[in-house]
């Protein structure tokens, strides 16, 4: 599927005053093979344990993107290489980082788009799982399981809906 790029869903919403059309501010880094992807959201909420998020992603993505609210926390990195080849093997589109990743060079390599806040190559422990399919605030905007989300090399943009 053709990703419509970021800037000309902008140009068609900059209007848009419901809350259906967000854009995520510019914090994020790229990570993935991919350099653009977009699908269906599917999210995580959690706190420096990827418990959750490494479960989602070992299963059946169906060109999904897993939006991933990490509380921005830079202490520990909740994706990394093996759990990157996973997504891709899966048929994950991508994947939102609200924190940390690690494995720099295997992400690269991973068939699937990864953004990030930064690196850090600190695991996470496995103690407890997040919450699968919540809203979360990523960066501030509301992020709902359903959303479509639309990422390239401009930014990050959400929408209710796929794009037309």
């Amino acid at each position: 599927m053709a990703v419509v790029p970021t800037c000309d869903l902008c140009d068609a919403h900059k209007g848009d005053t419901s809350g259906a059309f967000r854009v995520l501010p510019p914090v994020f880094q790229a990570y993935g093979g991919r350099a653009a992807f977009a699908g269906p959201v599917r999210t995580v909420k959690c706190f420096e344990d990827n418990t959750s998020v490494k479960a989602l992603l070992e299963g059946p993505g169906n060109g999904q993107v897993l939006v991933v609210d990490g509380g921005a926390s830079l202490r520990r990195a909740l994706v990394g290489g093996n759990i990157a080849a996973a997504a891709a093997k899966n048929g994950w589109a991508g994947v939102v980082v609200d924190g940390c990743v690690r494995d720099v060079a295997e992400l690269a390599e991973a068939d699937v788009g990864i953004r990030a806040l930064a690196l850090m190559p600190l695991p996470t422990d496995r103690k407890q799982a997040g919450q699968v399919d919540v809203p979360v605030l990523v960066q501030g905007v509301p992020v709902r399981p359903g959303d479509w989300l639309v990422a390239d090399a401009d930014g990050i943009v959400i929408l209710d809906k796929a794009p037309a």
